[in-house]
C-alpha cells in the first residue's frame, strides 16, 4: 500500500489559459479566474492539462503560468501541474520546473508521437524514470481520444506500485478498467473520473473524485454529486448526474476548448479567445452553447 499524505477526492478543472486579444498569456485574468474558483467547492486545480491548450504553449510560457498559479493558488487548495511531453528528460524538466513554483504534484499525460513503440515495457519505463526523479508525486493521466494511446489496466497497476505515482486521471470513460485498477492497485492508489459525464459511474467503482472540463462552469453540481453520493442519496446524486450530461458534452467532445472557454465567459469567468489553429464558436453553436447550459441549469433563463 501507498503511503500518500496527499489526497485527491473531491473535483478539479484542468483550467483554460486565458489569453489577451493579441495571443498572449493573460496573467491578470488567469489570477483572477484562480481566485474565483477558490470561492467554489472545488478542492484544486489542474494547470495545464489537455484544456489548458498545453500543446499549444512554449516551454517558458508554461513556466510562467505555473509562476502565476503558484502566486494565487491557497495552501488549502491543492495545485496540480500538467508537465507531460513526449520525451522523458524534457517531462523531467518541466516537471522540476512546476515544483519549484509550488505545485504539489504532476499530471503526466502519456507520449504518444511514436504510438507504436508505445507498449508495455516503453511506457513503465517513461512513468518510472519520471517518479524516480520528480520532487512530486506523479498521476498518470490516460486520454485516448487526444492521444490515440490507451494506458492498460496492466500497465496502470504495475506503476500503482511505485510509491511517488499516486493516482490515475483516466478520461476513456471506461467504468470497468477504473474498477479492476482500484480494485488490484490498493487504497493508497487514487483514481479520477476524466470527465463529468460519468462522476458517479466512477465513484461506484472507487473513484476518489474527477478532474473535469465542466468543474470550471458547475463546480457546485459536480461537487454535490460526490456529497450525495457521500451520504448515500444516490437518487439525487442520479438526478444531477444525468442533467448534467449534454453541458458536459458541450464543453468536451462537441464543441472542446472553445465551448469551454466561451461558457465561461456566460458565467462571469474570463474565457476569451483560443489559440490557433483552434477556432471560436460560430453563431450557431453560441446559440446552441446556451441553450444546453440553460438546461443544465448553469445559465439563468
Amino acid at each position: 500500500m501507498i503511503t500518500n499524505p496527499i489526497s485527491l477526492k473531491g473535483c478539479f478543472p484542468p483550467i483554460p489559459t486565458p489569453f489577451d486579444a493579441n495571443g498572449n498569456v493573460d496573467h491578470d485574468h488567469l489570477a483572477e479566474n484562480l481566485q474565483k474558483w477558490q470561492q467554489t467547492p472545488l478542492s484544486g486545480s489542474v494547470v495545464l492539462g489537455s484544456n489548458g491548450e498545453a500543446a499549444l504553449l512554449k516551454a517558458e510560457e508554461k513556466r510562467a503560468i505555473w509562476k502565476t498559479a503558484g502566486e494565487v493558488i491557497a495552501p488549502d487548495h491543492l495545485f496540480i501541474a500538467g508537465t507531460g511531453c513526449d520525451a522523458t528528460g524534457e517531462t523531467v524538466e518541466l516537471t522540476e520546473a512546476a515544483a519549484r513554483f509550488g505545485a504539489h504534484a504532476a499530471m503526466v499525460v502519456t507520449p504518444h508521437y511514436y504510438k507504436a513503440r508505445m507498449d508495455h515495457r516503453a511506457l513503465v519505463s517513461h512513468y518510472t524514470d519520471i517518479a524516480e526523479r520528480s520532487p512530486i508525486p506523479i498521476i498518470l493521466y490516460n486520454v485516448p481520444a487526444f492521444t490515440g494511446i490507451d494506458l492498460s489496466a496492466e500497465t496502470i497497476i504495475e506503476l500503482a506500485g511505485h510509491s511517488n505515482i499516486i493516482g490515475l486521471k483516466e478520461s476513456s470513460g471506461n467504468v470497468v478498467k477504473m474498477g479492476e485498477v482500484v480494485f488490484q492497485s490498493g487504497h493508497g492508489f487514487q483514481v479520477l473520473a476524466g470527465s463529468g459525464g460519468f462522476l458517479l459511474p466512477a465513484l461506484s467503482v472507487g473513484a476518489v473524485g474527477g478532474v473535469m472540463a465542466l468543474a470550471a462552469v458547475a463546480p457546485k453540481a459536480l461537487a454535490g454529486i460526490i456529497e450525495d453520493f457521500e451520504k448515500g442519496e444516490l437518487a439525487q446524486a442520479r438526478e444531477t448526474q444525468l442533467r448534467l450530461i449534454s453541458a458536459n458534452a458541450a464543453v468536451t467532445s462537441r464543441f472542446g476548448i472553445p465551448g469551454l472557454k466561451a461558457a465561461l465567459d456566460r458565467i462571469g469567468l474570463y474565457g476569451g479567445p483560443v489559440r490557433p489553429p483552434l477556432r471560436p464558436l460560430d453563431p450557431d453553436q453560441e446559440g446552441m452553447l446556451d441553450s444546453i447550459l440553460r438546461e443544465a441549469g448553469i445559465l439563468d433563463g
